[in-house]
């Protein structure tokens, strides 16, 4: 890749390849620009399905596609595989770990990382989940921690190993755990049939009153008698209050011994530095106006996770969702297109198409404007929404095939220790991100 080139065209720079970096480079595909995208890895992640690749529905390649791939064809993209360092406002120019590049147009598509709130004990013995590494640590994880209980003599010591803790109650800790409860009740015999299922324990610890606090009422309703009826014990309106690897204790006083702690309970913004620390806002976002400019900035905008539309109807901007993060790079693509040629730009509003999450086999919630649907309905909306999301066709047929599969016979392709789990390799990975 050519760090810098004399193509006369305007250089708009994407930094991250998530939701919201791909769809505002398909967008510009017939715009006279060079568009420049830069990750750190060379693939997209389709992270709604992260979960089933740490709980071994799903293989790790199914839910990622290499980035050049999806742009074959598209005759004025490129792409460097780098970290971006820093942003150099004043000259136009990036610090990356390929060199220095310029551009006309910036664009900050870099998403979020996990939320530990500033605790360096969480962050280092709990199991985040944002990325294609982390779902493998954290399945090995729990792979391994089946494997050790097998031949553990002591009981104390078994429980702790066969305990899992999900901290966050939103759509990924709900799903999350759904999937751990459905390990419990029809794969832990036969793959360790030696191991008493009763054994296994699933909690959810839950800040909100009620789990899936961001969705209706139905939807939280039934997500609630869903995760019960499943065998999960939820702690609503508590907070973690710290975890050493073996003992977890709740700001209620409540103590778990457990070995196993995947943490869901927020995210917070990555972005290199080089941004006014005054258009930094809550959860690190970046703060923009309503065409998705970075306030102070003529020529640097924000879109998807890092960035927070703050108007007067949206004091705390829009969630952290993928439609979000699509919409705004359709959205962007058009006002950049508008600006390099001199036209007005409009304004950014979202189109709430609806929210969903699934707890389990025919166990699903969905709200779709005023209509919820739970159950079978929503747990077959649910899948086909997603197996349509999925970037590349033959990603599509393996999951779809997959699930298939599963839905019959209760299993899964990819129970398998690739590597095996550390907290050293946890650290590395998570540096790494």
């Amino acid at each position: 890749m050519a760090v810098q080139t004399n193509s006369k065209k305007p250089r708009i720079v994407i930094v991250g390849g998530g939701f919201a970096g791909l769809e505002l480079a398909k967008k510009l595909r017939r715009e006279p620009v060079e568009v420049l995208m830069l990750d750190r890895h060379n693939y997209h992640t389709f992270q709604p399905l992260l979960y089933q690749v740490a709980t071994g529905a799903l293989e790790a390649e199914t839910i990622a596609f290499p980035l050049r791939r999806i742009f074959q064809g598209q005759k004025n993209f490129s792409f460097g595989l780098t970290n971006v360092d820093k942003i150099n406002a004043d000259k136009n120019t990036l610090d990356t770990s390929i060199g220095e590049i310029s551009y006309d147009y910036l664009v900050l598509a870099t998403g979020a990382e996990t939320n530990f709130f500033g605790n360096a004990q969480l962050e280092h013995f709990c199991m985040g989940m944002k990325s294609v590494p982390e779902a493998m640590n954290l399945r090995s994880m729990i792979l391994q921690s089946f494997e050790c209980a097998l031949s553990e003599k002591d009981p104390g010591e078994k429980e702790e190993l066969m305990t899992f803790v999900v901290v966050g109650g939103g759509p990924t800790g709900t799903e999350l755990a759904g999937a751990l409860a459905e390990f419990k009740n029809h794969i832990l015999k036969k793959d360790y049939p030696t191991l008493d299922n009763c054994e296994m324990r699933v909690f959810v610890v839950e800040s909100k009153p009620i789990v899936l606090g961001v969705m209706s009422d139905h939807a939280a309703a039934k997500a609630k008698e869903y995760l019960e009826k499943m065998g999960v014990v939820l702690y609503n309106g508590v907070r973690v209050k710290s975890f050493d690897g073996e003992l977890l204790e709740i700001n209620d006083g409540t103590k778990i011994r457990t070995r196993n702690v995947l943490w869901a309970a927020g995210v917070v913004g990555q972005f290199p530095e080089g941004i006014k620390e005054e258009n930094v806002v809550k959860g690190h976002r970046i703060q923009t106006d309503e065409f998705n400019r970075v306030k102070g900035y003529n020529n640097i905008f924000a879109i998807g996770d890092v960035a927070a539309v703050i108007t007067a109807d949206k004091p705390e901007g829009y969630p952290g969702v993928a439609q979000v993060a699509i919409q705004q790079g359709r959205h962007l693509a058009k006002n950049l297109s508008a600006i390099i040629k001199g036209k007005q730009t409009e304004p950014f509003k979202y189109d709430d198409k609806g929210s969903m999450a699934t707890i389990g086999r025919n166990k699903a919630v969905a709200d779709i404007g005023k209509v919820h649907l739970h159950g079978f309905i929503a747990w077959l909306l649910w899948c086909f929404v997603h197996v349509f999301s999925l970037v590349g066709f033959q990603n599509r047929i393996s999951v779809f095939i997959t699930w298939l599969g599963r839905y019959f016979s209760y299993n899964g392709p990819a129970r398998i220790i690739v590597r095996p789990f550390s907290r050293a390799s946890m650290t590395e990975d998570t540096k790494a991100r």
